[in-house]
């Protein structure tokens, strides 16, 4: 019978010993996550600023849907862009179904809201602080956003660190557009799933202990980056 504890031995064993299998299920989850956070920040804080300075009919309509899309279900997403990539979707002549694009895709589906939500509060909070200042230098609400941007720039990377952590963390969506193939579409949440079905617990464990470790370091980079805006504030 095999020990409680041997398959934690072996899953250090395969992060200390850097694994080729281990690292390049890691790269291709960092790559494919980092992308879509960077194009979901390239949509997402402007529409989030212009949500917050905006002024135009159906506005709160636009805030509640932002904010309703921050809990979108991923096997949903999944299915959407499934639909949209496949052979008999629009989008189909592409070719893009079971490829790290497609995972980029839905990944940045998820993503987008999350950050657009939380850069419009953030943005907000400081139109409201500085609006009149502004406005008595003329500037425009339109002008004012790279302003309000730069100003709330660590608020809005602690929005980038929780996009960042709902897609390194995604699994639903990932598996249904990416299918889990081996070295082309295989990323840690979807293999932590397929390795645990098919007992094969250190490469998920070592895997769950890299995934636990990022999430960790997302969670202290958002402590330190909100202890900087502080210091900011007060100096």
């Amino acid at each position: 019978m095999q020990n409680f504890a041997d398959p934690f031995s072996l899953a250090f064993r395969l992060i200390l010993s850097g694994d080729a299998e281990l690292l390049t299920i890691v790269l291709l989850s960092l790559r494919v996550s980092l992308t879509a956070v960077f194009i979901a920040a390239l949509i997402g804080m402007p529409l989030g600023a212009a949500l917050a300075v905006g002024r135009f009919a159906g506005r709160e309509a636009a805030i509640v849907l932002v904010n309703a899309l921050m809990g979108l279900p991923p096997v949903v997403v999944g299915l959407c862009v499934y639909l949209l990539l496949s052979n008999a979707g629009p989008l189909g002549v592409l070719q893009l179904l079971y490829t790290p694009t497609a995972m980029i895709i839905a990944q940045v589906v998820l993503v987008t809201p999350i950050i657009a939500a939380l850069s419009r509060q953030v943005v907000e909070d400081l139109n409201g602080e500085y609006a009149e200042q502004l406005r008595s230098l003329g500037v425009s609400r339109a002008a004012s956003v790279p302003t309000l941007l730069w100003d709330g720039r660590f608020s809005l990377m602690t929005a980038l660190l929780a996009g960042f952590g709902r897609a390194i963390a995604e699994v639903g969506a990932v598996i249904i557009v990416g299918g889990n193939i081996n070295h082309v579409t295989r990323v840690m949440t979807t293999t932590i799933a397929l390795e645990t079905s098919k007992g094969n617990l250190a490469l998920a464990l070592a895997l769950g202990i890299i995934l636990v470790t990022i999430a960790i370091c997302v969670n202290a980079a958002v402590g330190m980056l909100r202890g900087g805006a502080r210091q900011v504030v007060h100096a």
